[in-house]
């Protein structure tokens, strides 16, 4: 038995965040009393510049200067205390608490899968898990979706590396996209092309919908080579071979502007050639052939790019080609976090309904102090944003599912355990809490209580696609003692779920009192492991009070909960998988026990042997310890860790480790 003395205040594992909030200032309104933009201001060396007023800039609609009414800059806070914790062999990332107010950049990752070679995926891979492990910030919330996945890929935004390390893992290249863009002087494919860009910006304002209801300006980059719109500007207007996708991504601009999103293109070939090759025949083309093949090469390579830049100049972003530092492309997105907010009343004419909802009107914002540049969007359709019909129930609730942020109007917690039977296979326990305090319950005659709530459930595999789901209407009818342990203990829920494939999964589920209409929801990361490689793994930790000699374990210290006093004695039981047996036939097993504080180790005990006499099949060990919490022991959340090394294995793979949360309270 392990005596921990001493007390330390631990981070727990899952991501705990409060309920979403409606930011104070929209970044991009339109409506009839207000027309408000977001302007980036910069040095010459793409520096943001803060300390401007509203006497240092003009703003024009449709070339009318207009008067400005309201005006800020909205720069986001200082770095939130770094607690996460850094991967480290198998350690799993810590993700932080988070709250609205504490996100500092939102950013969504689309891969253009329907257009990148396979040279260029693999750069926008290697670019994109650098970004994660070395690059992303506390405060950041990021997504990672592909376009040729169809609407169902977008990512959960999250503060959880593990969730977007998964997701990087299976950006593939696909052989089953838009023709690639071909350097020679032939142009583009035609038709087939056209089709899969359409398919593309579908994906890309699915993403950008997503992003409506998050804090804050938002930024998306979009990763492509091809996205080819060839047009001349005439006015507002514009004439183009494909006219229908200069229209799309008019639309697609305007929805990113009144969804405050800014979208960065980005090209991940780098600085492409556009030379001779060893395909050409050179001995075949005549000199004047010759030199009209190179411009033309360059010009297709440009015209690739207009949708790319067409889109970040509509939304006040920027196009990033010509590099092969994809990392720093990434860098320069995430740097227009800061911004001036700029409003004015428009005339009467701008919403006029004869001049029809679909005129576009051009603005134009100038900085009047030399050497600074300014971004802005470029524009809006005449149609005003009109109120939102409240949502539904049921729309509540699906928000709240898919939400970064937990609804907190009931109080939930979510615990899924992985294990694994030698006859059935790997299966996930769910184990859920719900504080009976936070329901509304109607009183009934001869003594009962009634409370009702609508419960959806959701596991969602590596492609995002909701698996087992669950949605049900419960009613709870409880009287006299009954009725008051409900309200003292909560209520637990358990269910088993089968998986057939190992991978990563989020567990995510939203509950809603009907009565009072409150929501509680709750998201886990589990990983699933594919135990048929033959690496050492280890089950999840089963963790929960041990029951005194003579008397009852606390119902708070269940394994569905997990809050125990000072003093109390804890139970954990786990498994460990793929252990090389000995001469004898037996494991070589030793194991420690470490605990974290804000991204730091606290505590490690010594490496102790494992008592394997209990044991009959090596591949499938059964472990159980005890751990005692110090008298002295403060109040707040923990995180325990435990690492399994097999003595007897070699490699990177001879170590493994599980983590699991618990709090103490009550002191």
């Amino acid at each position: 038995m392990l005596r921990l003395l001493g007390s330390v205040v631990i981070l727990r594992i899952t991501l705990l965040l409060a309920q979403a909030q409606t930011p104070d200032s929209p970044v991009f309104r339109v409506n009839v009393n207000l027309v408000q933009v977001d302007a980036v201001v910069t040095d010459s060396k793409g520096a943001s510049v803060a300390g401007l007023t509203a006497a240092d800039f003009d703003i024009l609609q449709d070339g009318k200067l207009q008067k400005i009414t309201n005006f800020s800059y909205v720069s986001p806070a200082a770095k939130a205390p770094n607690s996460g914790l850094a991967r480290k062999g198998d350690v799993p990332t810590l993700t932080p608490k988070l709250t609205p107010p504490d996100v500092r950049r939102t950013l969504a990752l689309v891969v253009d899968d329907l257009s990148l070679s396979f040279e260029s995926m693999y750069r926008v891979r290697q670019a994109l898990q650098k970004f994660v492990d070395e690059e992303m910030q506390p405060g950041d919330l990021v997504a990672i979706m592909r376009t040729g996945a169809g609407m169902g890929v977008l990512q959960q935004f999250t503060a959880d590396k593990r969730i977007l390390q998964s997701a990087i893992e299976h950006l593939k290249y696909n052989a089953i996209r838009r023709p690639q863009l071909q350097l020679t002087d032939t142009g583009d494919a035609g038709g087939l092309s056209e089709y899969f860009t359409v398919g593309t910006l579908g994906a890309v304002l699915f993403a950008v919908d997503g992003l409506r209801d998050l804090p804050g300006r938002k930024s998306l980059a979009l990763f492509s080579e091809n996205l080819r719109v060839v047009y001349q500007p005439q006015g507002t207007q514009f004439t183009t071979a494909n006219a229908g996708i200069v229209d799309q991504l008019q639309r697609l601009g305007d929805r990113a502007n009144r969804a405050g999103v800014a979208i960065y293109g980005v090209d991940p070939r780098g600085l492409a050639y556009s030379g001779i090759t060893a395909a050409d025949n050179v001995a075949a083309m005549s000199a004047r052939r010759l030199a009209q093949v190179l411009p033309r090469r360059l010009e297709d390579v440009s015209e690739s790019q207009d949708g790319l830049r067409l889109l970040a100049d509509q939304t006040g972003g920027l196009f990033l080609g010509n590099t092969n530092d994809l990392s720093g492309a990434l860098q320069k997105a995430l740097a227009d976090s800061s911004y001036y907010l700029i409003g004015y009343h428009p005339d009467a004419m701008t919403f006029d309904a004869k001049h029809g909802p679909l005129r576009f009107h051009r603005l134009e914002v100038r900085v009047k102090r030399p050497g600074l540049l300014v971004r802005w969007r470029k524009g809006f359709l005449g149609n005003p944003d009109s109120d939102r019909p409240a949502p539904s129930g049921r729309q509540l609730m699906m928000r709240a599912l898919h939400s970064p942020f937990t609804a907190s109007g009931i109080h939930v917690r979510l615990t899924p355990l992985f294990a694994n039977d030698s006859k059935s296979g790997s299966f996930l326990t769910t184990m859920l809490y719900l504080d009976a305090r936070d329901f509304r319950f109607v009183d009934e005659p001869d003594g009962w209580h009634r409370a009702e709530f609508d419960f959806i459930a959701a596991t969602y595999g590596d492609d995002s696609a909701a698996r087992d789901v669950t949605n049900k209407k419960y009613t709870m009818r409880a009287k006299g003692s009954t009725y008051e342990l409900a309200l003292k203990n909560g209520l637990i829920y358990s269910v088993a779920h089968s998986v057939r494939k190992p991978g990563a999964y989020q567990l995510r589920v939203a509950v809603r009192d009907v009565n009072s209409g409150r929501l509680g929801s709750a998201s886990q990361f589990v990983e699933v492991p594919d135990l048929k490689n033959g690496k050492l793994t280890l089950s999840s930790i089963l963790l929960n009070e041990k029951a005194p000699a003579g008397g009852n374990a606390d119902p708070m210290g269940s394994a569905a909960i997990r809050i125990f006093k000072p003093g109390q004695t804890m139970a954990l039981s786990w498994e460990i998988f793929n252990a090389h047996a000995g001469g004898k036939g037996s494991p070589d097993i030793s194991i420690e026990t470490h605990l974290f504080h804000d991204g730091e180790q606290v505590f490690e005990s010594k490496p102790l042997a494992a008592d394997l006499k209990t044991n009959r099949d090596p591949k499938r060990v059964q472990m159980e310890e005890t751990l005692e919490l110090g008298a002295d022991s403060r109040n707040g959340d923990y995180v325990l860790q435990v690492a399994v090394t097999d003595n007897l294995a070699k490699g990177k793979y001879r170590t493994a480790s599980q983590t699991m949360d618990f709090e103490v309270a009550g002191r």
